[in-house]
């Protein structure tokens, strides 16, 4: 069972490479690199994992301040799970101290939802990291809403987000990244009751 001086992995889910950096798809990126900004630090080769990584701490000064390993697997995100697996075991993170931020078409544009465990809902990242070491992660969701009319669902997570969404993206970036700090503060129902939408 993890306690109070465990590191947390936080990582988030996309795809390396210019040509996805604004994609749909590539929002659990965008939120690390927000965070990594936040705690002032730079993404760096991990050594035991196909991944970027920063290491720092996040979190008011005391108790809650928690130690921190953000990354970004440079796997592409159908293989998420191997890079996660070797960050967490080369970390010594315990499985309930892992979030994984990733995009969700099941939730409206701008919305966020916090869980642990659960299923992947078709996600191919989540899909990875769970054959890789179980459900018991936490997710911040971020909802991207569902392709209109008959666009298929790889064409529509592969394109950069429309002009409208972009007016609220570095908002609701920002909003993710709260939330992240958040849950490891105060736990996970207090960020469910102030982030979930």
């Amino acid at each position: 069972m993890s306690d109070a001086t465990d590191p947390w992995l936080i990582v988030g889910l996309g795809n390396p490479g210019p040509e996805y950096a604004a994609n749909r798809h590539n929002v659990g990126f965008m939120v690390a690199d927000l965070l990594a900004e936040r705690i002032g630090g730079k993404f760096k080769r991990a050594q035991k994992a196909q991944a970027q990584v920063v290491e720092g701490r996040m979190g008011p000064p005391g108790p809650a301040n928690r130690r921190v390993i953000l990354a970004k697997p440079m796997s592409y995100m159908n293989l998420s799970g191997g890079p996660v697996t070797a960050l967490r075991d080369f970390y010594k993170v315990p499985t309930d101290h892992i979030v994984a931020i990733h995009d969700e078409l099941d939730i409206d544009y701008g919305t966020l939802r916090l869980k642990l465990g659960g299923g992947d809902n078709g996600h191919n990242g989540l899909k990875s990291m769970t054959k890789s070491m179980g459900a018991d992660y936490h997710r911040i969701r971020f909802g991207i809403g569902r392709p209109p009319g008959r666009m298929q669902v790889a064409d529509f997570v592969l394109k950069d987000f429309s002009s409208t969404e972009r007016k609220e993206l570095g908002y609701m970036v920002d909003r993710a990244a709260d939330s992240v700090e958040c849950l490891l503060a105060e736990g996970l129902e207090r960020a469910q009751s102030a982030y979930n939408s």
